[in-house]
């Protein structure tokens, strides 16, 4: 069977909801195209800073998540091998552009649920996996997994590091950063006393981060550079989670860190490889072509070190939607075909090149924190803990002092 449709979103994740919501609050229809058989709430969490919270804002679901997630007041940054403070910085500090910072850990399933939860029902398509991309004329051709085919007017790929429709631009396949991270959530029925803070530790080699996203649950992460030799207990979560407190029980962390790991669910601890689009094809790739366009991990896919992939995500889809509303609602006069198709070619550009530096930059900066926070020497490590520490914090703030705008 063949359909048409007007605005197509393949994928149902971060990015791709919050595209198809801000076209929604702007008044133009979209439809999501989603792989799975259900929405994918499932996940860990993310670091939600101040730039994104402005673009939650804009999709008009900012204060709902600010209900259910507690304020961390600032970062703490601890060397591992001596268990000194080496950094302390207020995450309420006021920047160039945004006034006052603001920082939550936002549980995955919570910002998902909210997003798809605003969209007008039948938003979401469910079980249409997209497996190819066809020129048709003036529009694109889908296939579909399940046989069927789709004309779509304009194309947004939000498929995330495996995107199909970045396949279709041109872009090459995200490099490996020759590191990984394991991930889990401890929950705590009765309530934690983790204060309301960021709490990250170096180490040589690797970095640990602890996050409380509410009053009965906290995030960690740890990130290492592999030595090739854990590729089998990369698979298994349980040695996922024992290797991490090997490394952390032999450094000098508080107690309150080994608990929380040691408290979470195997359900709740995986690892993954860490992806980045190369800075060379983000300059010189299409980010658009014609009335196909990439946002998300389908564009950008960067290393956690700034915490800044879901955030971008969401400035994404603020941007896109705003281009393409300016384009295509007028004051309501007929326009041709042709007209229409050079409006919506202007808009994904216009987009393209408002995303491109900035990503960019987050892309190029996140790599050479993460090197420098995981230093495998000596000298390395002492330049961080004496010198760079202050610095690479401050960091963090400074790249979440953007505003994407209004819808």
């Amino acid at each position: 069977m063949e359909g048409v449709a007007g605005i197509v979103v393949v994928g149902a994740g971060i990015a791709g909801l919050a595209v198809a919501l801000g076209l929604h609050r702007s008044g133009l229809r979209s439809l999501v195209l989603e792989s799975s058989d259900s929405l994918r709430a499932s996940g860990f969490a993310i670091t939600t800073w101040t730039n994104a919270w402005r673009a939650l804002d804009a999709l008009g679901v900012g204060d709902a998540l600010r209900q259910q997630h507690v304020r961390l007041e600032q970062l703490v940054a601890f060397s591992a091998s001596s268990g000194s403070v080496t950094t302390r910085l207020s995450l309420r500090a006021r920047g160039k552009h945004i006034g006052e910072h603001e920082v939550r850990c936002l549980k995955r399933n919570l910002l998902v649920e909210a997003l798809a939860q605003e969209l007008p029902h039948g938003t979401i398509r469910y079980s249409s996996k997209v497996v190819s991309v066809e020129e048709a004329g003036s529009v694109k051709l889908l296939h579909l997994a399940d046989g069927s085919t789709l004309r779509a007017k304009v194309l947004i790929g939000c498929d995330g590091v495996n995107s199909v429709v970045a396949k279709w631009l041109g872009l090459k396949v995200p490099a490996f950063a020759g590191r990984y991270a394991a991930r889990g959530i401890a929950t705590f029925p009765d309530g934690h006393a983790i204060n309301p803070e960021f709490a990250q530790h170096f180490g040589t080699g690797y970095r640990s981060g602890m996050l409380p996203c509410d009053k009965k649950s906290v995030y960690w992460f740890f990130t290492w550079t592999s030595d090739g030799e854990d590729k089998e207990m990369r698979k298994d979560a349980a040695r996922v989670r024992e290797f991490v407190l090997s490394k952390m029980k032999t450094a000098k962390v508080p107690e309150e860190v080994l608990h929380v790991i040691e408290r979470s669910e195997l359900s709740g601890v995986a690892s993954s490889p860490l992806r980045y689009r190369s800075p060379f094809n983000l300059l010189w790739g299409d980010i658009s072509r014609g009335n196909v366009c990439v946002t998300g991990d389908a564009f950008h896919p960067m290393t956690p070190d700034l915490g800044e992939g879901g955030c971008a995500a969401l400035e994404d889809g603020v941007v896109l939607a705003k281009c393409l509303a300016q384009a295509l609602i007028g004051a309501g006069q007929e326009r041709s075909e042709e007209d229409e198709r050079r409006r919506i070619e202007a808009a994904l550009q216009k987009y393209a090149n408002a995303r491109r530096w900035r990503n960019l930059d987050l892309v190029v900066t996140s790599f050479v924190v993460g090197f420098i926070q995981e230093g495998g020497n000596w000298v390395m490590n002492m330049m961080r803990d004496e010198v760079l520490s202050g610095l690479l914090a401050k960091k963090l703030l400074s790249e979440a002092d953007f505003e994407c705008g209004n819808l």
